[in-house]
């Protein structure tokens, strides 16, 4: 099934993706931390339908098909945060209600809509509950965009993209589950540290000779470091061919520009 975006946000995903829908019901008013000692959380505006979801459905974005997860649980990802302020605010959204940049919440490419996430700063230590009420970010090296809100909570505003971890904690909810902030507490981050080393990972294999001849044809384009790494995944062995260290997100986003331009087109990025 292919879901109807707005047209007008669909041109705005070409910049940074579409913005972030207005959350939902009323938090407890002593959830508002904005400190970094518990998960910060607002009273964000408006509903979000949870029967509105989409789970196991797919979408299309500049010719690229985006396939929403069945269920959220088990969802942990680290990768880099976006955010998105006032050019966004009251525009539609894909779900047809205004962004409201006050509200905590975030948008994800594939997470179903209504699901309650915990967004963790790896370098600061900063979380944040949000609520995932729209599609994007659309920028490549970007996992999750986040209203003007839950940025500041995680101090993400001022540098424009940050580090973290997402971690969803409860499934798709009209409402507000009355137990989240408690539940979060049983989702510590769990690579916090000040200085992320960033590697671009061009491809993984399950055969090291595999990986052995990716990482010498890479060597020939003298691109970067390249290096072969070994991880277990769900039992399973394979060796994921990196490039880097390196310590901030413009010179990754560099290095997979270049990539891109030389014909390595699905890439994802690594945090150590």
């Amino acid at each position: 099934m292919r879901l109807a975006l707005p047209h007008a946000l669909v041109l705005a995903a070409g910049i940074c993706g579409l913005s972030i829908l207005a959350g939902c019901s009323s938090f407890p008013k002593n959830a508002n931390n904005f400190d970094g000692s518990k998960p910060a959380m607002a009273p964000p505006k408006g509903k979000c339908h949870a029967s509105a979801s989409q789970a196991g459905d797919s979408y299309v974005v500049f010719g690229h098909r985006y396939h929403v997860l069945d269920s959220a649980i088990g969802y942990d990802e680290r990768g880099i945060a976006s955010w998105y302020g006032p050019n966004f605010h009251g525009k539609l959204t894909s779900s047809g209600i205004p962004y409201n940049m006050y509200a905590m919440t975030a948008a994800s490419k594939v997470l179903p809509l209504c699901t309650w996430v915990k967004v963790s700063n790896l370098e600061s230590g900063k979380s944040a509950i949000v609520q995932v009420t729209d599609r994007g970010p659309f920028v490549r090296n970007r996992i999750i965009d986040l209203s003007y809100s839950a940025a500041k909570a995680l101090g993400v505003v001022h540098n424009g993209t940050a580090l973290v971890e997402v971690q969803a904690i409860a499934n798709p909810s009209d409402t507000v589950p009355k137990n989240i902030t408690q539940v979060s507490k049983t989702y510590p981050a769990k690579h916090l540290h000040h200085r992320a080393k960033l590697y671009v990972q061009v491809a993984a294999f399950t055969q090291h000779a595999n990986a052995e001849k990716m990482r010498a044809r890479l060597i020939l384009t003298q691109i970067g470091r390249i290096h072969i790494s070994r991880k277990e995944v769900h039992h399973k062995t394979f060796y994921r061919v990196l490039i880097g260290p390196y310590r901030t997100v413009d010179k990754i986003d560099a290095l997979t520009d270049k990539l891109d331009h030389i014909g390595f087109h699905d890439t994802d990025v690594v945090i150590k």
